[in-house]
């Protein structure tokens, strides 16, 4: 008898570096995954994806951006930003992804001008995204980072009371169990807070390498997603001395990653 419904099992491709979806997807196909959070700057031609995840049996839980600044107090990179996303809420649509995430410049963790001011632009940005993507029938998600990765949205309760103010019901968040391990007191609470505002789940352990590999209580979010049986739990690994966004993934760091994506898939 199971204790835990198995949920729906995903990888981060960003993880795996600079691979190519050709290589990328017969490699979690293998691994018995279900789908991929898939960067928008591995997609060559979306048709040539649908038809590559297809031929491996894959979901696309989520499409994500080229990092972008939509909260820049210059107009004209908003702009750009914005149309950006709104370029990859195409995208989703051909490829059938249910959510893109989205989050504000990776690695700018301090704001140019005021605090007040980005958050605004922010969210005068994430509103008409939303709207955007819900036209589309698409799922806009925030990803919720720690505080030494952005300067916006570093915990749930602040990126609920933004998702509350801004009054988009398809609009809903991420969270990560590595990130909540920076910020959240208790995750697992947190997660039920999040309800049915959480879109997916990313998973590492406290090290962000495999399940086990750290020293969280993974057990207790996997209770807490067992209230929430259609959130895909995604896997985002890194390997040691890789900074936070993966920029220096090389083929020994992808075969790391291959062996935690081995490590963490024999839990579920």
């Amino acid at each position: 008898m199971e204790i835990f419904s198995r949920p729906k099992l995903g990888v981060a491709l960003w993880t795996l570096g600079q691979m190519p979806l050709t290589e990328s997807a017969p490699l979690v196909a293998a691994m018995k995954y279900d789908g991929v959070v898939l960067p928008f700057a591995h997609i060559e031609a979306p048709a040539n994806a649908v038809q590559i995840m297809h031929e491996n049996g894959l979901t696309c839980f989520a499409l994500a951006p080229n990092p972008v600044d939509l909260a820049h107090p210059n107009t004209a990179v908003r702009q750009v930003a914005l149309n950006h996303v709104e370029e990859v809420i195409e995208t989703a649509v051909i490829l059938q992804a249910p959510v893109v995430v989205i989050r504000n410049l990776p690695g700018r963790i301090r704001p140019l001008s005021s605090r007040v001011e980005e958050q605004r632009f922010f969210e005068t940005a994430v509103a008409h995204l939303a709207s955007f993507a819900a036209g589309r029938n698409i799922r806009l998600a925030v990803d919720v980072v720690n505080r030494y990765e952005s300067f916006l949205c570093v915990n749930t309760a602040e990126t609920l009371a933004m998702i509350h103010r801004l009054n988009q019901p398809s609009l809903g968040l991420t969270l990560s169990a590595f990130h909540m391990n920076l910020e959240e007191q208790d995750a697992a609470a947190t997660m039920r807070d999040a309800g049915d505002k959480l879109a997916l789940f990313y998973m590492a352990d406290s090290n962000r390498q495999a399940i086990g590999h750290g020293h969280l209580k993974l057990g207790l979010h996997l209770w807490a997603l067992e209230a929430m049986p259609e959130v895909p739990v995604i896997l985002e690994c890194l390997p040691p001395g890789v900074g936070p966004f993966g920029e220096e993934v090389g083929e020994d760091g992808r075969h790391t990653v291959r062996t935690y994506l081995k490590d963490s898939r024999t839990w579920f």
